[in-house]
């Protein structure tokens, strides 16, 4: 009883206080002694009047507590709600206070962009962090910056970097929708995370990015900020900002985007990697059918430029960078960076390249691996075409850069066969040999190298032209010991070689390896009148603002054929695709000359040609160097070139190869010279500098034949021991004067 006593005492003067009334107070009283008796379940016997005096006083009693609670709700709701402003503000201000001080914020400068275009000003590629330029906000379609307002910000030009109503609209969205449909950050909270984040969901990162979105907006207007998160935020595929995104999936500057491009590319930003046309077309064009209907509502288009959107075709990607112009610009990449070392800036690169022909050579390749390549087990091929200065007017790395990136052209080194005879040929009318200088075709043996020619058969005396265009191995075997290993080797070099060449007589068969853009441009001196081309493909580096960087020269190449030599060389090879290996390249109105090349057991398959217009070689074959099935050089790479040449060719006047109107001098040597003889007599035939064993190749090439000594004898004198089971009396000087 005391305690309860004392919680009367308590509650009484309460009320007393806050009723001044008397009334109130007995009937604060009777509530209170009611309340005691019913715990304790004793009844008065005048209870009832009391009772009936106290029903309706209870009930007034009753509204003025509902009163009392609603008050106490918005008052417990009031202080709260300062109380979580508070503890807010705290722990803005504490994570705030482990942020460096504002006035040292600055926007990260973007990773540089080497924009790279072709001689016409045509854009080849980007390379760099982002894989494309940046634009100026009214440089791209007007449709990008709506759409992605439109699905991700559509309160951009009137909130201060948070927008609260947008936040619980969002929220309003997902919760009726039941999922994930719209986000609450800005596009300024979005660009502080891109700018300064990481992109862990936590409370610090989440504070951090509002006080960076309210830097932002202080400093920035809104143009500016909607421009700097349009040229940086990721869609895939490697693709950082609008123009790589425009070029990697639909090949056009952000410039040029419709209006279904522009809803695909503002779908993309929510998954740009689920969302990716690359990966799933249908799922992008369902994202970006909800952007249409979303820019739809907010005024930017009509619904007639919808239903034009939706009957353009589904936009379809490559999985990733496509096109041979790739090749083209790793190459570029490479090079630019030898010319002026790491790119801190955003640079302009002005190639070599014609995007005419490129295309042309690509689509060659593309159709002749098409039509007959898994008949012939043929899986690659690559194409370099250069002029007479050495600049590359057109360059395939392989059969399709998205799936493999791998540069045949420039990185791959593989045994030229045939094709490496011009060399041989070339240190020989050097040495005083003329196209219609005579050769005997027979069985050959240098050591215990018995070279034999493609179809096991000899034929006797050959011109050195007929010998050239027929590819004969015995005639080229014998050239090379005429003049030495060491002497090719120097012409090859000088001519634009630039790998190391084993110094033994196999190089007449072009067993040392070398890449296919040495190998044409070393082919140019022919075409050009005898200057060096040295194979180059960067014109000019330029800054953004056109500060020039680099500008090449190779205005005046050094002589490394005479005329003569030119002269000869033309006639010889012209016959190769006059009456020899290469007929199928073939060009009509044009004189044209080149050579075929195949290596052992159809591993690998070329021809190099050249017009006074362009010297052109081209590659077939397989990466893991598996054979074809008798693919030669004067089969598909010899049709390959006819097809591109026929086409770079169209519209223009045809020109003569130079040397047509060269007067050949009287012929100063023959093979039995007394000159010859006593070289033979007094030197021993040099046979000392050839050593080791050759390795096997051949123009038309089958499975080598093991050597046999055809002659009985340990082995021949330089230039060879030619005729097989002939007799192998040397003449001498007494012979030759006697008429022997």
């Amino acid at each position: 009883m005391v305690s309860r006593g004392k919680s009367r005492d308590r509650i009484e003067p309460r009320f007393e206080d806050e009723r001044e009334d008397e009334d109130m107070r007995l009937d604060a009283d009777d509530r209170v002694v009611g309340r005691r008796a019913g715990r304790s379940g004793a009844k008065t016997s005048g209870s009832a009047g009391k009772r009936g005096k106290s029903v309706p006083q209870r009930n007034r009693k009753a509204k003025s507590g509902s009163g009392f609670g609603l008050g106490k709700l918005i008052y417990w709701g009031f202080v709260l709600s300062i109380w979580c402003g508070i503890g807010v503000i705290g722990l803005v201000a504490y994570y705030g206070s482990q942020m460096p001080s504002a006035s040292s914020w600055s926007i990260p400068e973007r990773p540089p962009n080497m924009k790279i275009v072709s001689v016409e000003g045509t854009v080849i590629a980007n390379r760099g962090a982002t894989g494309g330029e940046a634009l100026p906000l009214e440089e791209m379609s007007p449709f990008i910056p709506q759409a992605v307002m439109a699905i991700e910000d559509r309160r951009f030009y009137s909130h201060f970097g948070v927008d609260p109503l947008g936040l619980v609209r969002a929220v309003v969205t997902n919760v009726t929708s039941g999922r994930a449909v719209q986000g609450g950050s800005t596009l300024t909270q979005q660009l502080a995370k891109n700018l300064f984040l990481s992109p862990e969901r936590t409370v610090e990162r989440k504070v951090q990015e509002v006080l960076l979105a309210f830097w932002l907006e202080q400093k920035y207007t809104k143009d500016q900020i909607l421009a700097m998160y349009l040229n940086r935020v990721f869609f895939g595929s490697n693709a950082y900002g609008v123009e790589a995104a425009a070029r990697r999936y639909f090949n056009k500057s952000a410039r040029d985007v419709n209006l279904g491009e522009a809803a695909l590319l503002a779908g993309l930003l929510k998954a740009p990697s689920r969302l990716s046309p690359a990966r799933d077309p249908e799922a992008a064009e369902a994202r970006a059918q909800v952007v249409l209907q979303a820019m739809l509502e907010e005024g930017y288009i009509t619904q007639d430029e919808i239903k034009t959107a939706m009957t353009q075709p589904p936009t379809k990607a490559k999985r990733y960078w496509s096109g041979a112009g790739q090749y083209v610009a790793d190459l570029v990449r490479d090079e630019v960076t030898m010319l002026i070392g790491k790119v801190t800036e955003d640079i302009l690169v002005e190639t070599t390249i014609d995007m005419t022909l490129e295309k042309k050579a690509e689509a060659a390749l593309t159709e002749s691996l098409a039509a007959e390549g898994e008949k012939a087990n043929a899986s690659q091929a690559a194409l370099v075409s250069i002029d007479g200065t050495g600049a590359i007017r057109a360059l395939v790395g392989g059969r399709d850069y998205a799936e493999s990136q791998f540069n045949r052209a420039v990185k791959a080194k593989r045994q030229p066969g045939s094709a490496f005879k011009p060399f041989v040929y070339a240190a020989a009318v050097e040495n005083g040999l003329r196209p219609t200088s005579v050769r005997n075709d027979a069985p050959i043996r240098i050591g215990s190298w018995t070279p034999e020619n493609y179809d096991q058969k000899y034929r006797g005396p050959v011109s050195a032209t007929q010998a050239l265009s027929e590819s004969l191995n015995t005639i080229a075997a014998q050239l090379v010991m005429e003049v030495g290993p060491a002497q090719v080797i120097k012409v090859a070099h000088r001519m634009g070689i630039e790998s190391e060449l084993q110094n033994n007589a196999s190089i007449a068969l072009g067993t040392s390896e070398v890449s296919l853009l040495e190998l044409t441009a070393a082919y140019a001196p022919f075409m050009n009148g005898g200057y060096k081309a040295t194979p180059h493909i960067v014109r000019r580096i330029s800054k953004a603002d056109g500060t020039l960087l680099y500008e090449n020269n190779y205005l005046e190449p050094p002589k490394v054929l005479n005329d003569g030599v030119v002269a000869a060389m033309n006639v010889m090879m012209r016959s190769v695709i006059d009456h020899g290996t290469g007929k199928k390249a073939q060009l009509a109105g044009w004189e044209a000359a080149g050579k075929t090349g195949t290596t052992q057991s159809f591993r690998d398959a070329l021809f190099v040609g050249y017009t006074s217009n362009l010297t052109t070689g081209i590659w077939f074959g397989n990466d893991d160097g598996q054979s074809m099935k008798k693919v030669t050089g004067g089969g598909l790479p010899a049709k390959a070139w006819h097809d591109f040449m026929t086409a770079a060719h169209q519209g223009l006047a045809p020109a003569p190869l130079p040397g047509g109107d060269f007067i050949e001098p009287a012929p100063s040597e023959d093979p039995m010279t007394i000159g010859t003889i006593i070289s033979d007599v007094f030197q021993g035939g040099g046979e000392e500098r050839y050593t080791g064993e050759p390795v096997y190749a051949e123009e038309y090439p089958a499975e080598p034949v093991p050597s046999q000594d055809i002659t009985g004898s340990p082995g021949p004198v330089p230039p060879g021991d030619v005729g097989g089971q002939q007799s192998t009396r040397r003449t001498t000087l007494l012979d030759l004067i006697l008429g022997q």
